[in-house]
């Protein structure tokens, strides 16, 4: 069950996820350019798979990552999103990482407050080196998000070519 500000509540139970069969969560990953986006080049390159739907976003630091690129990206339907910063103590940027880590841990309560739920966001440290542990981490990440259900508040798709608003 997924509680709104006002009462209301969507619930997504056996029969509704069953109903769902194909649908596949859309995932979006901010990858630290330094560690955690080399590490997903290196899984790239060692043929390591993780579901189709998942996005990988560059940012030069996760400390970088405003709290409003987050939360548009759930605003315009986006499922679940990981961010991907360097080790603790081994961030580039210096304290970039934990900074990512203290408005992960705010944004997380946050969700909670409005309904949409923490599960959705998670932020994990990993070298460039970790490739097996991103694809993990990717692979965690989407079946607790498929465990949730779609985005409740996912706009449905315009149909631009009838006109229609």
């Amino acid at each position: 069950m997924i509680p709104f500000v006002g009462g209301a509540s969507i619930v997504f139970d056996d029969k509704a996820r069953s109903s769902l069969p194909s649908w596949q969560p859309e995932i979006i990953a901010f990858c630290c350019g330094y560690c955690a986006y080399s590490a997903a080049a290196l899984a790239g390159s060692e043929r390591l798979q993780y579901p189709p739907g998942v996005r990988i976003i560059q940012t030069p630091c996760t400390g970088k990552l405003e709290m409003e690129h987050i939360l548009e990206a759930f605003e315009k339907g986006v499922d679940g999103i990981l961010v991907v910063g360097c080790l603790e103590g081994g961030c580039h940027f210096v304290e970039g990482n934990l900074r990512a880590r203290k408005r992960t841990d705010r944004l997380r309560s946050i969700l909670d407050e409005i309904g949409l739920g923490s599960e959705r966001l998670r932020m994990v440290n990993l070298s460039d080196a970790m490739a097996a542990a991103f694809v993990q981490h990717i692979q965690e990440t989407v079946q607790t998000v498929r465990a949730l259900g779609p985005n409740p508040i996912k706009m449905p798709r315009q149909k631009e070519s009838a006109g229609e608003l």
